[in-house]
């Protein structure tokens, strides 16, 4: 029979290794955004400030530059207000924003902050056990 620590041992391990597969899964899909939606996301932003003047120059820094980019563009176009009131993004570029690509950039979104609550929780719980 399974000991009651080697239990709780395989408990802490997956409340901390599943987040941290998340984040990983995570970089990896971002990744596939910026190679394959990249160019298609800049193109629906090109009225906007911040992507005229720091998408091409982020776009040729390769992985992290895409990486980068699709960060900042999924914080302007699933949080747009802040992003609208001190000039970075278009407005009528978020209304014409494709739903496909802003569904693309939720699924990104919910994957980064279910591993970051993920992580937070399974040290909380390591902490108190």
């Amino acid at each position: 029979m399974i000991g009651e620590e080697t239990r709780t041992s395989w408990l802490a391990f997956w409340l901390l290794a599943g987040p941290i597969l998340l984040g990983a899964v995570h970089i990896v899909f971002s990744l596939y955004l910026s190679r394959r939606h990249l160019d298609a996301m800049l193109e629906a932003l090109k009225n906007s400030r911040y992507i005229y003047i720091w998408g091409p120059g982020l776009r040729n820094q390769g992985w992290f530059g895409g990486f980068v980019l699709i960060n900042k563009i999924g914080g302007m176009v699933l949080w747009p207000r802040a992003y609208i009131r001190i000039g970075d993004v278009d407005p009528v570029d978020i209304k014409t924003f494709p739903p496909h690509l802003k569904r693309l950039l939720q699924i990104d979104a919910v994957m980064l902050f279910g591993s970051a609550i993920g992580v937070l929780i399974g040290y909380v719980l390591v902490k108190i056990g």
